[in-house]
């Protein structure tokens, strides 16, 4: 696929690439990122001072750079500057300036940015973790407060757009000051860029919050609050549709399904300790002078469930599943649509398991995963695998055989199912090691969606116990499996995976009736209810509009087949059905009720 270059790019050939497996391009593309911030934020100090312009931030991002600024002086950015920017970008880029880090001392740092408030507050919070100030420079004017990494000059840095502008708080917290936020990217090849910019224009047509308000999916009322999404009805079929195939899918593999409360004491939290770890509780409520919280997560429920009756190694592995929402803190400039919301609905599951058994169900679990990016379209997608620091056993939870075992049992089990893999040495929890699975979407997108973590440590905190062979009581591990993830967020990326053009077992309406005249309502009404008895989604346009306008509606709603009824049909007890590529059959309805029956069932 080509696409135009753009204006204001500039390129100059990196052969780089061809030494780099993916993960290690991904890695120096991040370097190179992360430089081309700097030296915007130099470039912009070189045009308009550096008296305008208070830096803040500016980190690399999965796909650019941003960075945040606070205006001084009455300057205002605009997007019409960016051509004179991304110009004197290209200057500094072909000085070749080196870019170098250097370690220096809290006073030096103090001193160097002593009219910079943000540096300030960022010392303070490296003073507290016990860490040493690192700055780079570029060249010998500019330098920031940086960890890095970079790359080592600045003709590294290829290709650079500059995006958009928008607002930003300090820290994301509304509460701080609203700053200047530049969005930009950088490759080191034209033509990943010009994909790049394909892309997201085509993201912008298939944005979730876009297409959900046009299809009358979900709605964000002030009302309710930030975050806090409603389905309208058309988005609670495609709700109710995912959740109902999710369940069948677990219980079809032994999965038992259980129901448990929004609320729990905290008390309970405190006991598994995310009261102490984990921030993104909401506050807690009084009930009758006892402390309550609204839950974050599902595990110490099921912990609960767990230990109510005694269990026999006989019993395990003991698969728990519930479909629940849980409640998290997002801050207000952080949430977005469905992508990420504080009322959140998870297709949790715990399995306790022996430890003898943890390869083997770590295998089911694949399979299901696999099975699950297949019936969704999804064919490009790698495993995450976090393992231990190996120079640091002493702070992980179990012992080393186990955690041997664990960590193999992950990574032959993608092996198994050819699953592309890669490891996070040292980033596993210190209760145990864990999948992530990175998903790419049809626009090459790459997404976060199941976990699967291996857990040690709650087991511990909760006194779980079995019965082994030998009579004696003995400790399961659990694993925490989320399939989805959340059913909101993967929501959201489906409605932009499909482009709102739902495959015909999930979409909201499956069939969109539509009569030719007055004297077909009474028969088109009838086969609209039996359509509805064979569980067929369908609605009827019995509208004074004409044809082409009721057909161009169905195309714009996306409906997977588009039916009509005139006199000729009724007389013939024929119906027309003309699916989204324009192929078009006559039918009888029991006829076509019999093929949408199928296609249904299969999933495609």
């Amino acid at each position: 696929m080509s696409h135009p270059a753009t204006s204001g790019i500039f390129y100059v050939q990196l052969n780089k690439r061809k030494t780099m497996n993916n993960q290690q391009y991904q890695e120096y593309l991040s370097k190179v990122r992360h430089s081309a911030e700097h030296i915007l934020t130099q470039a912009m100090f070189e045009l308009y001072g550096q008296d305008k312009i208070v830096m803040a931030m500016g980190p690399s991002t999965n796909d650019g750079f941003y960075f945040d600024f606070e205006s001084k002086a009455g300057f205002k950015l605009t997007e019409e500057m960016f051509p004179e920017i991304e110009a004197k970008i290209q200057e500094i880029v072909k000085r070749d300036l080196p870019i170098k880090k250097q370690e220096i001392s809290q006073e030096e740092a103090r001193k160097l940015f002593k009219d910079n408030p943000y540096k300030q507050e960022w010392l303070e919070e490296i003073k507290n973790r016990g860490e040493k100030p690192t700055v780079y420079w570029t060249g010998d004017a500019f330098v920031d407060l940086c960890r890095g990494p970079h790359v080592e000059k600045t003709s590294e840095v290829k290709v650079v757009k500059l995006l958009s502008i928008a607002g930003a708080y300090w820290h994301g917290d509304e509460k701080n000051k609203m700053l200047t936020r530049v969005y930009g990217t950088a490759f080191t090849k034209q033509e990943e860029l010009d994909q790049y910019l394909w892309t997201i224009a085509e993201a912008k047509k298939r944005d979730h919050r876009k297409l959900g308000k046009e299809q009358g999916l979900f709605m964000i009322s002030p009302s309710v609050g930030a975050g806090f999404p409603m389905y309208m009805p058309k988005g609670w079929v495609l709700r109710h549709t995912l959740e109902n195939w999710v369940i069948e899918e677990k219980q079809k593999r032994n999965y038992q399904f259980v129901w448990t409360p929004h609320v729990a004491k905290s008390n309970l939290y405190k006991q598994s300790g995310h009261w102490q770890k984990y921030d993104a509780m909401m506050s807690p409520l009084k009930i009758d002078d006892e402390e309550y919280v609204v839950k974050p997560m599902n595990c110490p429920h099921h912990f609960q469930i767990y230990n109510e009756t005694p269990h026999s190694y006989r019993d395990l592995p003991l698969r728990l599943a519930e479909v629940a929402t849980v409640y998290r803190y997002e801050k207000a400039g952080e949430v977005n649509g469905l992508l990420r919301v504080r009322a959140l609905t998870q297709d949790d599951t715990h399995t306790f398991v022996r430890h003898s058994q943890i390869s083997e169900e770590i295998d089911r679990i694949v399979e299901l995963i696999k099975h699950t990016y297949q019936t969704f379209g999804f064919t490009d997608y790698q495993a995450r695998i976090s393992v231990r620091d190996l120079k640091d056993h002493d702070k992980y939870l179990g012992s080393k055989e186990v955690w041997d075992k664990a960590e193999q049992s992950l990574e032959e089990a993608t092996k198994r199912h050819n699953i592309p893999h890669f490891i996070g040495e040292g980033e596993a929890a210190f209760y145990g090691p864990k999948i992530d699975m990175m998903v790419k979407d049809a626009l090459g997108r790459e997404w976060q969606l199941t976990t699967v973590q291996l857990d040690f440590n709650q087991p511990e905190n909760f006194d779980m116990t079995y019965v082994d062979e030998e009579g004696k009581n003995a400790r399961p591990a659990v694993l925490h499996i989320a399939i989805l993830g959340s059913l909101d967020r993967f929501l959201g990326i489906l409605i932009e995976h499909y482009g709102g053009a739902f495959p015909l077992w999930l979409s909201p309406v499956q069939v969109k009736l539509a009569t030719v005249t007055e004297k077909v309502i009474d028969q088109a009404r009838k086969i609209v209810q039996k359509l509805k008895d064979a569980s067929i989604r369908v609605e009827l346009d019995d509208s004074n509009n004409t044809l082409s306008k009721k057909s161009a509606n169905a195309r714009n709603e996306k409906v997977p087949y588009f039916a009509i009824l005139g006199e000729k049909e009724t007389t013939s007890g024929l119906i027309s059905l003309k699916n989204r590529e324009g192929e078009q059959l006559t039918l009888t309805v029991d006829e076509a009720i019999k093929k949408l029956t199928e296609e249904i069932m299969s999933k495609k």
